[in-house]
C-alpha cells in the first residue's frame, strides 16, 4: 500500500470506530459523567467542605485531577476491549486481516478511536468539575501529554485483552477486579503522606499512582511523586504493550485460532 491508500484505510477505520462511539453515546460518553458528577457532590461539596486544604486547595480541587485520569484510563481501556472483541464476535475482523493494511495501522485504528474518547470524557467532566470549583491549571500541555500516553497505554492493554478473550465475561474482568480496585488505591481520594509508612510502600508499588500523581501535577502543580521519572516509565510501559500487541496481531494469537 502506498502513502494515500494507507491513510485513506486508516481514516475508513477511525471514522467507523468514532461512528460507533457516536451511535451509542449514552453508553460511552453519559455513564462516566453521571458517576463522576455524584463523586463531586458527594465527596466534593458535602464531605470535602468538611475537611482541611491539602496541599493548599480544597478537597475538591485536590479529587478532580484523579477522577478525570480514572475516567480517562477506564473509557479508553473499555473501548478499545469491546470494539475488538466485538469485532471478533462477529467476525468482522477477518474482513480487516484480508486487506493489505499493515498490523501497525491496524492497532492505531483501534487505539486513536479509545484515545479520543477517553478524551472527550475527560472534557466533558472537567467542564462540569467547574460548576463545583476552578481549578488553577499548571501546565496544559504536560496534562494533554499524560492525558494521550496513559490513555493509548490503557488502549493498548485493551486490544490485547480483546485478542485473548473468550467471551464477555474475560472482557469485564479487568477493570472490575483491576482497574477500579487499582484507581481507588492510586490516590484520587487522598495523599501519599496519609498512609501508615507501610501502606506508603504498598503504595508505590501501584502503577496507577503514578499516573494520577503526574496528572494531578500538571493540574495542580504539586504531587508526591518525581514527575519526571513516572513519565518516562510510562512511555516505556506504553511502547512495551504496543510492540506486544504488534507481535501477537502478527502471529494471530486468539484470532486465527
Amino acid at each position: 500500500m502506498d502513502i494515500n491508500e494507507s491513510l485513506i484505510a486508516f481514516y475508513t477505520l477511525l471514522r467507523k470506530e468514532m461512528v460507533r462511539i457516536m451511535r451509542i453515546w449514552t453508553q460511552t460518553l453519559i455513564p462516566p459523567v453521571i458517576t463522576t458528577t455524584l463523586y463531586f457532590i458527594i465527596f466534593g461539596q458535602l464531605l470535602g467542605s468538611q475537611l482541611k486544604h491539602i496541599w493548599g486547595f480544597s478537597y475538591i480541587q485536590f479529587i478532580v485531577p484523579g477522577l478525570v485520569i480514572s475516567n480517562m484510563l477506564t473509557n479508553a481501556y473499555s473501548n478499545a476491549v469491546s470494539s475488538f472483541y466485538g469485532a471478533r464476535f462477529q467476525r468482522s475482523i477477518e474482513e480487516i486481516l484480508v486487506t493489505p493494511m499493515p498490523n501497525w495501522m491496524i492497532l492505531l485504528g483501534y487505539v486513536v478511536p479509545s484515545v479520543i474518547r477517553s478524551v472527550i470524557t475527560a472534557t466533558i467532566v472537567l467542564v462540569i468539575s467547574l460548576l463545583f470549583t476552578h481549578l488553577p491549571v499548571y501546565s496544559f500541555g504536560l496534562a494533554l501529554v499524560v492525558s494521550v500516553i496513559a490513555s493509548a497505554f490503557f488502549a493498548v492493554i485493551g486490544f490485547i485483552n480483546g485478542m485473548f478473550a473468550k467471551s464477555f465475561d474475560d472482557v469485564s474482568w479487568i477493570p472490575t477486579f483491576i482497574l477500579t480496585p487499582l484507581s481507588y488505591l492510586g490516590g484520587i481520594f487522598y495523599t501519599l503522606e496519609m498512609l501508615p509508612p507501610l501502606w506508603q510502600k504498598i503504595s508505590l508499588l501501584n502503577p496507577l499512582m503514578y499516573i494520577i500523581d503526574c496528572f494531578r501535577y500538571a493540574i495542580l502543580g504539586a504531587g508526591n511523586i518525581d514527575i519526571y521519572l513516572s513519565l518516562s516509565a510510562l512511555l516505556i510501559a506504553t511502547i512495551t504493550a504496543f510492540v506486544a500487541a504488534l507481535y501477537f496481531l502478527h502471529q494471530g494469537l486468539g484470532i486465527r485460532n
